[in-house]
Parts: C-alpha cells; structure tokens; sequence
C-alpha cells in the first residue's frame, strides 16, 4: 500500500519515473564509485605530494638553511612557513575533521616520522599544519590548490545538472506524447454523455493513432447504429397507424355489439402501443444540448402532477446546475413520477451533489416490486401487468426510455427498496 501511495496515479508521473530513476541510480552509483575510487587516489597523490615537499623544507630546516627554505616554500611549494615556539602553541587549536581528504594527509604526515597537527576545517583557506622540530613548531600553511582539486567535484555537478536537463526534456516530450490520451478521455467521456463529440485527430505514437483511429470507427457504427434503430421505429409506428385505421373504419361497420367492442378495446391497445413507440423514437431525436438546472426540472415535473390525493415532498439538499437536455431529463423524470403516481400516495423526492455527481431519488409508499425484477422492468416492453393490459398505460418501454436518457447524459439509475416501503429509484448524473 505505501509502495501503491508513492507512485504517481497519471501516466506522465509514472512515465517521468520510468524514465528518470535509473539516470538518478546511475548518477548515485557513478558518484560512490568515484568517491571511493577516483577521489581517493586523487586525495592520497595529492597529501603525498604536500608531504614531501615538507620533508624537504624540514631537512632545510635541520641543515640551518631556515631562509632557503621559506623562499623556497612561499616561490615553490605555494606554502607559508612560520616558527612558533613550543609553549605558545595550543594543540586544541587543530581541528581534525572526518573525511578521505584528513584521512590521507594523516597517513602522509606519519612518514615523516615527527610529532604533528593539522587543520583542514577551513579547507577554502587551505591546510595548517604544525610539525614539531626541537622546541619549536614548524607551522605550515599550504595553499588548497595543493590539497583540493575541484575539477572532481566540477564533474559531479555537471552530471547532477545534466541529469536535471535530461528530466527537463523527458517531461517536455512525455507530456507530448501523452497530450493526445487525454484528448481521448475527454471525447470519450463527452461520447459517453450523449453529446457531440468531435471526431478525434490522428496524432502522437503509432500506437497512439491506432487507438485514435479505432475510436473514431466506433463512433460512426455507434451513430450509425443509433440512426438506423431510430429510423426503423419511425417508420414502423408510421406504417402500421394505416391499417389501424382502416380497421377502425371496418369495425364501425360491424352490427354485432360484443364483437365490436372487443376489436376497440383491442385497436385502443394496439394504438397505445404505437404511441409508446412514437415516443420512444422521439426520445432518440437530436436535442440540442443547454445550460439546466435540474432543481427546475423536477419542480416543473412535480407541478404539472395533478392529483389531489398524491402527496409529493421535494428535499433540495443542494442546487444543482449543469448541461444536458432538458426535454429528455424532464420525461425522463416524469416517467418515473407516473409510475409511482399510479400505485401510491406518497412521494418523496431529494436532490444532492457529491464529487460522484447529482444523486436523485424518489421514493414512494407503493407495493414496489419484487427484487429479482429490478432488473428486468427496465427491458423494452416487460411489464409485471399479467393481463399486459396497454390501456392502463403499461406499455413497458417507460423505464427503457428513462433509463436510455440518462445514460446517454452519462448517468445510470437503479431501483431498490424504499425507506417509504415501496420503491426508490436512485439516479445519478454528473455534474
């Protein structure tokens, strides 16, 4: 889990990572193995080199020759000699610091087989070094040119730097690549919600455009697809209202009382069908997609239901507003509200907003329907009415139809039971 949490969720993020963790190994690997190799080879030549030219200034020193052995220290070996006697000296005074520098000279200075201490705390001001002769101390301060070779330390910025280039550039080309992705979710996500997605251009990686050009392929047959069903319909309800009629003018005829109203109520059923048809494919026609607020719709729809022994009570817990299609949504609703205006006396409807979305649910105090077919009322044309009697106006498509507008807005419904004891119906669309 904290391996899942360090991780960045976007593609780029992980990306960057993928592409920029074995530079940074690289660079810590190269830099370990330099310090314990290069630099300390460097470090230990260097205080060797320091070390000897101490032990020639010293024999100067034991050969009386104390004055050639200050020219030659300060023109020669960059040093700066001074003699301290013994008792002036606080040996407290030298700091050792910890490090491959301190430690070579260290191992330097023992050859020379005298008493010493040094000083590298300050190591931009050079090395102090005091070598005791006699009574007296030999204090050398020698240049840090002679101890200190930047041009290491010179080669480690230059990787650190060119490392932070290279994460520069793979950032800048990474989210290139993947700008056409999130093109992607955004057209899907808008396909998705019913509205007009523009068609998606072909840029990117090859794998990339072959994934662009597969979406688009699958939004024509998907439009085709939604075209054609509609049309079928369309022209399926239009042809059959023809020989509806002219079976209507044909029963008029009829002299036989029973027979003929049994042909009507059968040729009301069938009308009212058809018109559930009709409505349906009305459902499926262009909309044009506008700035709503979903707290007016539902007010709408509770105003135009008219029944005196209905109680409705609408809890708007947050306003919500955002775009869609306010003919569908508003059918879409009242599709809901009829059923449960039909077989209770209660409704309760509340409204919310969270960051999945608008949460609506209406509940009613009905008989609600069994479990196993919460499912199944939403199939076109299934109705729990045995009889299958249209005229009640159960022509089963209604909750298809509500259930085919909401999801084209990119929302889904569910029934479940309600808190009322009848039936909730749980939609969410998203904001």
């Amino acid at each position: 889990m904290i391996y899942k949490k360090l991780i960045p969720s976007s593609l780029l993020g992980r990306s960057i990572i993928i592409i920029f963790v074995p530079i940074i190994i690289l660079v810590i690997l190269t830099a370990f193995v330099f310090y314990q190799t290069s630099w300390n080879i460097i470090s230990k030549r260097l205080t060797q080199s320091v070390v000897a030219d101490i032990n020639v200034i010293v024999k100067l020193f034991d050969q009386d020759l104390k004055l050639n052995a200050i020219q030659i220290a300060k023109d020669d070996f960059k040093m700066d000699i001074d003699i301290i006697p013994k008792k002036n000296l606080d040996p407290f005074s030298f700091r050792t610091e910890s490090g491959i520098l301190s430690k070579r000279l260290n191992q330097a200075l023992e050859e020379l087989d005298k008493p010493f201490f040094y000083d590298v705390s300050n190591i931009d001001k050079g090395a102090k070094i005091a070598i005791l002769l006699d009574n007296n101390f030999l204090i050398i301060n020698v240049n840090k040119d002679r101890l200190y070779s930047e041009s290491a330390f010179v080669f480690l910025l230059w990787m650190i730097f060119a490392s932070l280039i290279l994460l520069f550039f793979s950032y800048f080309f990474m989210s290139k690549q993947i700008r056409p992705l999130k093109r992607l979710s955004i057209i899907a996500e808008t396909f998705g919600r019913g509205l007009d997605a523009p068609e998606l251009k072909s840029t990117g990686a090859s794998e990339i455009k072959q994934t662009a050009i597969a979406f688009n392929q699958m939004r024509t047959r998907i439009r085709r697809f939604l075209k054609q069903r509609t049309d079928m319909l369309a022209g399926v309800s239009h042809d059959l209202r023809t020989p509806l009629t002219r079976m209507k003018l044909q029963v008029s005829l009829l002299k036989d009382e029973k027979a003929k109203k049994e042909f009507e109520l059968d040729i009301k059923e069938m009308t009212a069908m058809l018109d559930s048809y009709v409505s349906f494919v009305r459902s499926e026609a262009p909309e044009p997609i506008e700035h709503i607020s979903i707290n007016e719709i539902l007010n709408d729809n509770i105003k135009k239901i008219d029944n005196e022994n209905l109680k409705i009570e609408f809890k708007q817990l947050n306003v919500v507003e955002t775009s869609g299609r306010p003919i569908q949504l508003k059918r879409a609703f009242q599709n809901i509200l009829d059923n449960s205006k039909r077989y209770s006396d209660k409704i309760l409807i509340e409204i919310s907003k969270d960051d999945k979305g608008c949460l609506i649910n209406i509940d009613d105090n009905g008989p609600g329907i069994p479990g196993k077919n919460y499912e199944d009322v939403f199939k076109p044309f299934f109705t729990l009415d045995p009889s299958r009697n249209k005229l009640k106006g159960e022509s089963g498509l209604g909750l298809s139809i509500t259930r085919d507008i909401i999801r084209s807005h990119g929302g889904d419904i569910k029934l479940e039971k309600s808190k009322l004891g009848g039936l909730r119906s749980k939609i969410l669309l998203p904001v």
